[in-house]
């Protein structure tokens, strides 16, 4: 890459939501270890495009810079993935940079990943507290059982498990694996533990957990390593678990 002294962007762009897509291609100077974010902020700034053209600054998503907070997600090279983390010098050129499918188009590669909250909001992905006075130090949970729960609170929300997943689409309210493996980790709280009946009914709902086709697309793509398949399997068998305690009426039984 090096050899280049220009890098060339086809961005898929879309002036609002209810407009249709369109591409526009931009040329911008190559610089050594240059992130796709740095690219686009070299198009922010002089809003050219390879013909010329004067055209309106690309929009797009970001926070921390540093695949941390998930926002920067998009679809680079067909591969969806956190742009901040995209390093230009080990992409194909030329770089085309899409929004992710999954999610509806807020501008260029914006979008609203509402449906992801929605999902949360669903399986109940918090820990209840009862008001805000100090409660002492609450249990502590065993280091092995610490461990993996850590990694899944690697989680950022950042859509990229849902965009690979092909059961979660405008079709389905599928609510992906994200909030499944959420689920998972809060369940595991010694504090949460005491709603886990709660989030089982969530993933139960309809769009829940039954929605999984197993492809496994999930685990592959997450870009924090975090075992989304290993979640499904262990919800799955607590689901069952919870519904032979409803059918008996024993819901709250442990």
């Amino acid at each position: 890459m090096a050899e280049h002294s220009t890098v060339t962007f086809i961005i898929t762009r879309q002036d609002d939501p209810s407009s249709d897509p369109y591409e526009e291609t931009f040329n911008i100077p190559y610089r050594q270890n240059m992130n796709v974010i740095s690219g686009l902020m070299e198009i922010q700034k002089n809003p050219v495009n390879a013909n010329g053209e004067k055209t309106t600054p690309v929009m797009w998503d970001m926070n921390c810079l540093e695949e941390v907070c998930g926002a920067c997600s998009m679809v680079i090279n067909g591969t969806a993935r956190q742009s901040c983390a995209a390093l230009v010098d080990t992409l194909e050129q030329p770089i085309r940079l899409e929004p992710m499918s999954t999610f509806p188009v807020v501008r260029d590669l914006i979008v609203d990943r509402e449906r992801m909250f929605d999902a949360l909001k669903q399986v109940k992905a918090w820990i209840p507290i009862d008001g805000t006075h100090d409660l002492g130090p609450g249990p502590r949970m065993p280091e092995k059982k610490r461990q993996w729960a850590y990694e899944l609170s690697k989680c950022m929300s950042c859509g990229v498990c849902l965009e690979a997943c092909p059961n979660v689409n405008d079709k389905s309210n599928f609510i992906g694996p994200a909030a499944i493996s959420q689920a998972r980790l809060f369940n595991a709280h010694p504090t949460g533990e005491m709603n886990a009946g709660d989030r089982l009914e969530g993933l139960m709902e309809d769009g829940g957990i039954s929605g999984c086709g197993n492809s496994q697309n999930c685990v592959q793509v997450c870009p924090k390593g975090i075992p989304l398949t290993t979640s499904i399997a262990a919800m799955n068998r607590a689901t069952n678990i919870q519904a032979f305690k409803n059918f008996f009426g024993s819901d709250n039984a442990h």
